[in-house]
């Protein structure tokens, strides 16, 4: 049964926040939308998609979506898994024999395919380290920088990092997905962007939504935090965030050689992200059936903590497991995630609710104080 509906003033109240966070110059534009039991009940484009240029933000802007990437390639990875051309117990290896990285004590543990897609499988992102980390060290792409940069050497460096601990016995968010692309590539013999736009993106109508970006004159343009307020970001920009700085060179998206990344890679709008999840939390169809949705929206590791607290992760995606633990109004099962070049989502089932929220600024628009304060305006809180 569906909890009782948004109050009527649930809009006025995430007017009043997003005009605050334009007034105080925390994001620089973005698009929202507000679903519920299917209907879509709110939709803004705010602020600017390209400050200096004075371009206003539209409804159908294209994004960088960073890693809510993530979902959409994790849908086209079960239609994989459906199809029988991969397993979840199946071992990398099988795909790409040359991926052996090991354990300090020199030992080469299996790496599964469900150990990607719950972000089990021993490896990392350089971004969530201290400086000078072996991933740093190794000039490991995050797949968000480094243009015309192959998989074939990024998955070189990848393999000759130790792994961080053994692969089923912790949680550690990675670039997990990015190997996984390329699994599902070779699996099926087609690239990771074609295999993508098979099988969700043309299902769906996701029509902006793609490893090149399709129409350049919607394309915002990115911005980082500042001291003084967002800064445009230049041909390589560093973001600090947590212990460690984000790499970004936003001149990646039109590379071609660049690796497709399954983790950070792909661009699209606010309406093609909402499409996705709204599919998912229908059930799946027409990309995946209705007992494999509710397996990728489930808590998938049970028994392991992630370094949220409060948070779980499914095949794909943060699952809500205690919502006191998470200081959140949302309820448990809600599952959620972002990106880093602004963006913030969450799928609250038990109210058939669906958020999207992509902005133009990192890392406020993904998290902190603006992307809390939309949510608690949603639940009135």
């Amino acid at each position: 049964m569906s909890a009782a509906p948004l109050d009527r003033d649930f809009g006025r109240r995430i007017d009043r926040v997003i005009d605050a966070a334009i007034e105080e110059q925390r994001v620089v534009g973005g698009m929202i939308l507000v679903a519920e039991r299917g209907d879509t009940l709110y939709r803004r484009a705010f602020g600017l998609a390209d400050r200096e240029q004075g371009r206003p933000m539209a409804e159908n802007a294209i994004f960088r979506l960073s890693s809510v990437t993530k979902p959409i390639v994790a849908a086209a990875a079960l239609s994989l898994v459906e199809a029988g051309r991969i397993a979840l117990h199946d071992p990398v290896t099988r795909f790409i024999p040359g991926f052996r990285p090991k354990r300090p004590d020199d030992s080469e543990p299996v790496i599964t395919v469900r150990q990607l897609l719950t972000h089990t499988a021993g490896l990392a992102y350089g971004f969530a380290q201290p400086a000078g980390n072996a991933y740093e060290d190794a000039r490991v792409s995050d797949g968000l920088d480094q243009p015309g940069l192959s998989m074939a050497e990024n998955l070189a460096r990848i393999a000759s990092v130790p792994l961080s601990y053994a692969p089923g016995t912790r949680w550690g968010y990675s670039v997990a997905m990015d190997v996984l692309g390329e699994v599902m590539a070779r699996a099926a013999g087609a690239s990771l962007p074609d295999l993508v736009d098979r099988l969700v993106a043309q299902p769906l109508g996701m029509s902006d939504s793609a490893f090149a970006v399709r129409d350049e004159t919607r394309l915002v343009t990115p911005y980082a935090d500042g001291r003084d307020g967002p800064v445009r970001m230049g041909e390589h920009h560093l973001v600090a965030f947590g212990e460690g700085l984000i790499s970004f060179a936003p001149a990646r998206t039109f590379a071609p050689a660049s690796f497709a990344s399954g983790g950070t890679g792909m661009n699209g709008t606010a309406g093609d992200v909402l499409k996705l999840l709204e599919t998912l939390r229908k059930g799946g169809g027409p990309v995946i059936r209705r007992e494999t949705a509710r397996a990728m929206t489930a808590d998938a590791i049970v028994g392991i903590e992630t370094t949220r607290p409060g948070w779980g992760w499914g095949l794909g995606f943060a699952v809500l497991r205690d919502p006191a633990a998470a200081q959140t109004p949302q309820a448990v099962g809600t599952w959620r995630w972002g990106g880093v070049y602004g963006h913030s989502w969450f799928v609250d089932p038990t109210r058939d609710l669906t958020v999207v929220l992509l902005t133009n600024t990192a890392i406020a628009g993904m998290a902190g104080a603006f992307p809390d304060a939309v949510r608690d305006a949603i639940y009135g809180v």
